[in-house]
C-alpha cells in the first residue's frame, strides 16, 4: 500500500512539472518574435552588380525603409557621390548632376542592434543626428570601428552585407575622385546605381 501511495505521488509530481513545462512553453510562444526573413537587395551600377543581404530581423526599421525607397524607384538615377579609399563608397542621394534629391522624413538610428560596420557591411549615412538617416547609405570598405555605436555616442547603423559583387565594391573603392563644387572625394567617373531591385 505504502509503494503506491508513492507511485501515485511520484507520477502527480511527474503531472505537475509537465504541466508547469507547457505552459511555459505555450508562454514563450506567445512572446518569441516572428520569424523575419532576411531579403535580398541587387544595386545595379554601371560598374557591376552588388548583391546585398539584409538584416532585416537586427534592423527592421532600416531595411523597410530602405526597401521602401528601392521599390519607388527612388534609387535609379542616383550616383555614388563619396568614395573614400580604406574607408567606404557613398551613394543613393544624388542624381547625375548632383543634385541632392527630396527624400522622405528621417528614421530612428537603430545602431543599438550592435551590428558592427565591418568590411562589406552596408549601413545609413545620417549626420550628427544621430537619427538624420533618409535615404543615402554607404558600404564600408573596411572594418570602421570608429562608427560602431559605443556608451558615449550612437553608431552608424548597419542593415546588411554584401555577398556578391565584393569585386564591384573593390572597383568603386578604387575610382579617382576629384572636387565638384563644395563636395569632395566624388568619383572622376561617375558610377551610377541604374536600379536597386529586392528579391
Amino acid at each position: 500500500m505504502l509503494n503506491k501511495i508513492r507511485a501515485l505521488s511520484l507520477f502527480a509530481l511527474l503531472l505537475s512539472a509537465t504541466s508547469t513545462y507547457a505552459a511555459d512553453v505555450d508562454a514563450d510562444a506567445k512572446t518569441a518574435p516572428v520569424a523575419t526573413p532576411n531579403p535580398i537587395a541587387i544595386i545595379s551600377t554601371t560598374v557591376g552588380e552588388i548583391t546585398l543581404q539584409l538584416y532585416a530581423d537586427k534592423s527592421p526599421v532600416t531595411v523597410a525603409n530602405f526597401i521602401d525607397y528601392a521599390n519607388s524607384g527612388f534609387y535609379n538615377g542616383t550616383i555614388f557621390h563619396r568614395v573614400i579609399k580604406n574607408f567606404m563608397i557613398q551613394g543613393g542621394g544624388f542624381n547625375k548632376d548632383m543634385v541632392k534629391k527630396n527624400t522622405k522624413a528621417p528614421i530612428i538610428n537603430e545602431s543599438l542592434n550592435r551590428v558592427a560596420n565591418s568590411k562589406y557591411t552596408i549601413a545609413m549615412a545620417r549626420t550628427s543626428n544621430p537619427n538624420s538617416a533618409t535615404a543615402q547609405f554607404f558600404i564600408n570598405t573596411q572594418d570602421n570601428v570608429s562608427l560602431n555605436v559605443t556608451r558615449e555616442r550612437a553608431g552608424y547603423a548597419v542593415f546588411g552585407q554584401v555577398i556578391n559583387g565584393k569585386d564591384v565594391v573593390d572597383k568603386i573603392e578604387n575610382s579617382e575622385t576629384k572636387k565638384v563644387a563644395a563636395y569632395s572625394d566624388v568619383p572622376a567617373e561617375q558610377i551610377v546605381i541604374t536600379k536597386v531591385v529586392i528579391k
